[in-house]
């Protein structure tokens, strides 16, 4: 085929997940950045979306990549600054105007990012991307399931494709799915429509578990309709309950061949599957006395004590120290392992030295309204760059200087920023192994169960305080929309389809159904 017959797809990546309820704001050394080239080169060595979307797209022999931008969180955290954001933003776009003209778009992003000036900005970037490249071009956009689907986002896209698994397992898979849809959006075979409902609902809790929970049985739903070509995407956004802003609520849609009232009829099937099982997704937790109790009377095997108020990959800060804090207070003897992020902890360990013992604080230095400083006697027993790679997908992880610290009968390791604790790669990087300890504290809601669920004796949920606690009355919402569940009692729901499409002369369309 000659050169110019050569189809050309831009690749761009944009991704962060907030709490807004941190006070902590992220910045722009909270994102490795990554150009042209380079992008490639680093997710062919992760199974991620973009890695997914590479294994569709480079075995086209009559397509040609056009590598743009990445801008991927090291973490999830606090409200982007302003700055940050528009550097970020500046150079996305600035990425896209540089580029070729291309046939075809796909964006990986995340759905539930935020920053101080802007409540969508994945909106955002999708409408700029608009304006500069024209209506025509199609533009696919995969998300994580804990994204929230604004009208924004579809409007200036011609199609979403969402995450089926949580735990998530299969971003590579999700990846595929979107170059597999774009690919026949630039052949012209198929004409996008979305139907989109939204539910009024905040949930959290192990029926969310795609493999065991009832929402399970809404992601096999949806899974269903991919399958038997009744869709060419769908799924259910249940959004990231810590991320509040205007259009933050759960979302079903469908995305048909040109079939509105197709669309319409399965993203409303899907919102009423759901509707019937929320109410039983929400935690059961335990004070952090309970807690304790139940440490101390732990006898065998290792406990989990589930901290999720404090997920670093939900966007809280890392800094808590309650759980350490209620331990201590009940003189608990175990062997406990547990992770916290405190800056200047670590760096009076890197000038006392390993082996040295040092008195300082822990916790309270990103949240200081939530958490007080825990003033502690500790040896040095490890310091390290913070560089490693998750045992989950490979990702290149950054948590900066970190030190191992022993105080007692509890091993803690701190480190100068916050990093995903969705697996126990950060443990393991740091020579210390969760099955070794009577307690580990785990900083996450959900992991895949091979990680604790598999083998911990009991995983206990903790009613602690933090940025992205399950206990979501407690947290103070003020901007998405109300009444809502479970933030308000008898909230009613009534399915109703919203409808966007590309048309053909290049205007989105909506509609009520």
């Amino acid at each position: 085929m000659e050169a110019n017959a050569m189809k050309k797809i831009l690749i761009a990546e944009c991704k962060q997940e907030v709490s807004t309820f941190n006070p902590h704001l992220s910045g722009y050394d909270d994102f490795a950045v990554r150009r042209g080239a380079e992008l490639v080169r680093y997710h062919r060595t992760v199974r991620n979306e973009i890695a997914g979307a590479l294994s569709v797209l480079e075995t086209q022999p009559d397509l040609e990549l056009v590598p743009t931008y990445s801008a991927f969180f090291i973490t999830s955290g606090g409200t982007l600054a302003t700055p940050a954001w528009r550097q970020i933003a500046a150079e996305f776009l600035a990425s896209v105007r540089a580029a070729p003209p291309v046939d075809g778009v796909y964006f990986c992003m995340h759905g539930a990012m935020a920053t101080e000036e802007e409540c969508d900005p994945e909106g955002y970037l999708l409408a700029e991307t608009r304006k500069i490249l024209g209506d025509a071009i199609p533009i696919v956009v995969s998300l994580d399931l804990h994204g929230i689907l604004t009208d924004r986002m579809l409007e200036h896209s011609n199609a979403v494709v969402a995450y089926h698994t949580y735990p998530h397992v299969d971003f590579f898979e999700t990846g595929q799915r979107a170059a597999r849809l774009l690919l026949r959006l630039v052949a012209g075979e198929v004409n996008p429509v979305t139907a989109k409902v939204a539910i009024p609902a905040l949930v959290r809790g192990d029926e969310l578990i795609t493999a065991t929970g009832r929402f399970g049985h809404s992601i096999a739903q949806a899974q269903s309709l991919e399958k038997n070509s009744q869709a060419l995407s769908a799924g259910i956004f249940i959004g990231n309950p810590f991320t509040d802003v205007p259009a933050l609520q759960t979302y079903s849609f469908a995305v048909t061949d040109n079939d509105p009232a197709g669309a319409a009829i399965a993203a409303r099937e899907l919102a009423e599957g759901f509707w019937a099982n929320h109410e039983l997704m929400q935690v059961p937790l335990v004070s952090l006395e309970e807690m304790a109790r139940i440490a101390m009377a732990t006898t065998t095997g290792t406990v989990a004590l589930v901290d999720a108020a404090d997920a670093t990959s939900s966007g809280a800060s890392g800094d808590s120290n309650a759980v350490l804090r209620q331990l201590l207070t009940a003189s608990y003897r175990g062997s406990t392992l547990l992770p916290i992020v405190d800056a200047p902890a670590v760096q009076q360990a890197f000038r006392a030295g390993v082996g040295a013992t040092i008195h300082t604080t822990l916790g309270g230095t990103l949240d200081p309204r939530r958490f007080q400083p825990l003033s502690i006697k500790a040896t040095v027993r490890q310091l390290s760059d913070g560089r490693f790679r998750s045992e989950s997908f490979g990702e290149q992880w950054f948590a900066g200087p970190t030190a191992v610290l022993e105080s007692d009968n509890f091993t803690i390791i701190a480190s100068s920023r916050a990093v995903n604790l969705y697996d126990r790669s950060f443990f393991l990087a740091h020579g210390r192994n969760p099955r070794h300890f009577d307690a580990v504290v785990v900083k996450s809601p959900h992991c895949q169960p091979h990680m604790y669920a598999d083998w911990c004796v009991r995983l206990v949920n903790v009613d602690a305080p933090g940025s992205s606690s399950a206990n979501l009355r407690s947290l103070g919402h003020t901007r998405c929309p109300r009444p809502i569940f479970p933030l308000d009692s008898d909230v009613k729901f009534t399915p109703t389809a919203t409808l966007f499409q590309r048309t053909q002369n290049s205007i989105s369309a909506k509609a009520n159904s």
